[in-house]
């Protein structure tokens, strides 16, 4: 739960940035956004998630 939370806020962020400062149009984020929703509602939803997971906690691990 956290770690989606904290995707949806840095994917979130990013897509701002976009927006705002490479002059992203609008309605292209919104298409990504609408993909994004039926993408995790698909059946590859919880394989998608499930490769996060597995990268957050690979990331997590590592020792710098």
């Amino acid at each position: 739960m956290v770690i989606s939370i904290s995707a949806t806020l840095l994917l979130g962020t990013v897509v701002y940035l976009l927006w705002r400062y490479a002059r992203l149009p609008l309605w292209q984020a919104a298409t990504c956004t609408a993909f994004g929703y039926f993408l995790a509602s698909s059946s590859l939803g919880p394989q998608i998630g499930d490769a996060f997971l597995t990268a957050a906690r690979f990331i997590a691990g590592l020792d710098l």
